[in-house]
């Protein structure tokens, strides 16, 4: 019998990364988490001026959510963090191994609009920044790239296809 999924949804500020995670986690009936969740006041605080994360304020949430993903290892679960490098999807990876990302990915103009039609400490002024560092999967890592023009359930539809995840309950 497969194991439950353990997700991360994935991609830059705006893509709808807790929608689609919650339809997801909801369809499995596992535990989700917001990676905005774990971020320090400092990180938010940062954020919230306009100023880019730094690979040195990103380790300790980076750490933090792979052992939120390791802890429901065998359970399954589904959490949403930015995982915007391949090197920051490594450290959740190494954490939890059989990890699966959803990639949302999107127009710019369509996610700026998202962005400014929304009550959150990440102001549209850091999107940029954030295409910048991206760093789509690669054939090599455990995922799929997802476009989010489709509902959220048609994401999450296409998504349990391709992972070959277990039936719902």
């Amino acid at each position: 019998m497969k194991s439950p999924p353990l997700v991360v949804v994935m991609g830059i500020s705006g893509v709808g990364k807790s929608v689609v995670g919650h339809e997801l986690a909801d369809r499995f009936s596992l535990d989700y988490a917001d990676g905005d969740d774990f971020h320090s006041e400092a990180n938010i605080a940062k954020m919230s001026a306009g100023a880019p994360l730094t690979d040195e304020d990103r380790w300790p949430w980076l750490a933090e959510i792979g052992r939120w993903l390791a802890a429901r290892g065998a359970s399954g679960g589904v959490i949403s963090c930015s995982a915007l490098r391949r090197a920051y999807r490594e450290v959740l990876v190494d954490a939890a191994p059989r990890t699966h990302f959803l990639h949302l990915v999107g127009d710019h103009d369509l996610i700026k609009s998202r962005m400014e039609h929304r009550e959150h400490f990440m102001p549209s002024s850091l999107l940029e920044s954030q295409e910048r560092t991206l760093e789509p999967l690669e054939e090599d890592e455990n995922g799929w790239a997802f476009d989010i023009t489709p509902t959220p359930a048609e994401i999450v539809e296409a998504f349990v296809s391709l992972a070959d995840l277990p039936p719902t309950h």
